[in-house]
């Protein structure tokens, strides 16, 4: 896996000047596109599934329509909010620009998301063999890189972790009708691959919850390089997360590796958001619903942190977490019961 090249902030400019937020000829956009990387990068962090186009157009004309309402109620205009404020000057563009011109952005960054996904989903594909059992012991019965058919729940192993948690794989009955569709797994059931160690308690859910060690492999993989999954966390030039100055790990980021982790382990050659198989558009949501419930914050907060302390150790977010007994948590403590 190659790193998406790095864009540079392009400088507010005239309808006619060339910019990348200008639509210009319809012709095909390279790869190398600033609007095109950004879209990359966009649908790895933040949001992989949607229509830009549809997402910026729908935005705009609700701008006006928020100024007295709150933005809870419209959750795709914070995908909307979070991709203009994360793009220098795109906003002013897509205000002053005409609708083909927002299409047109949209397009680009929609190209960026969809090539992204589809690279990744190649290299998790045989990649992910290597994670199934540990390093020196053989897969039994091997798997082919190029048949897929032979995954999923027709596999031991891979049936074994996209079991849904609150089914039994050991089960015969349970086994047989996952493998034979009679069973169908709905984006919401999630596999046991989430848990750490494989092992779910129903009893306490959050434990051990999206911190297995075939999530870190995959992350890694994506975002800081392949050769990085068997090595200590560094910054690699190659990695996407150093091209884009990534410094800590996202929510959208956790539930995107999630997604392509599951659909690398079914039996589907083909990733489809909308297909009733995988039901890959119901499970990424169903994530992002969990990290973005605000009542669930605390342990969110923990488990972002847990995230970006092991893929990048050496990073400000990682590093400032202060220790209870510090001096200064006394010092801030002492301070909340004055002010009481």
């Amino acid at each position: 896996m190659s790193g998406d090249e790095n864009h540079s902030s392009l400088e507010p400019s005239r309808k006619h000047s060339g910019s990348a937020l200008h639509s210009g000829p319809r012709k095909k956009a390279p790869a190398s596109n600033p609007l095109v990387l950004h879209g990359r990068h966009f649908g790895r962090t933040v949001f992989a599934l949607c229509n830009y186009p549809a997402l910026l157009t729908a935005g705009i004309l609700r701008l006006e329509e928020l100024q007295d309402s709150s933005i809870e109620d419209y959750p795709e205009h914070r995908v909307f909010i979070e991709l203009i404020d994360s793009y220098p000057s795109l906003l002013d563009h897509l205000m002053n620009g005409e609708e083909e011109d927002i299409i047109h952005v949209g397009e680009l960054m929609g190209k960026g998301a969809s090539g992204a996904r589809g690279d990744d989903t190649k290299t998790l594909k045989s990649a992910i063999l290597e994670w199934l059992v540990p390093r020196g012991q053989a897969l039994i019965p091997p798997l082919s890189q190029n048949i897929k058919s032979d995954c999923g729940f027709n596999h031991e192993v891979t049936g074994t972790l996209l079991c849904p948690a609150d089914l039994d794989w050991s089960n015969a009955e349970t086994k047989q009708s996952l493998k034979s569709g009679e069973t169908a797994v709905r984006g919401d059931q999630w596999p046991m691959f989430l848990y750490a160690g494989y092992v779910y308690d129903p009893e306490n859910p959050w434990t051990g919850l999206l911190r297995s060690e075939i999530l870190i492999f995959g992350f890694k993989h994506i975002f800081t390089s392949p050769s990085s999954v068997d090595k200590e966390p560094k910054a690699t030039r190659s990695g996407n997360a150093y091209l884009h100055s990534m410094k800590s790990v996202t929510k959208g980021s956790l539930a995107y590796i999630a997604m392509q982790v599951r659909f690398s382990l079914s039996s589907l050659s083909v990733f489809s958001r909308t297909d009733t198989v995988t039901d890959s558009e119901n499970f990424y949501h169903s994530i992002l619903d969990l990290l973005e419930d605000p009542d669930e914050s605390q342990e969110v907060v923990d488990l972002m942190t847990w995230w970006t302390r092991r893929i990048f150790p050496n990073s400000s977010s990682s590093q400032r977490c202060r220790s209870k007994n510090s001096v200064l948590s006394k010092i801030r403590e002492k301070r909340a019961v004055l002010r009481e």
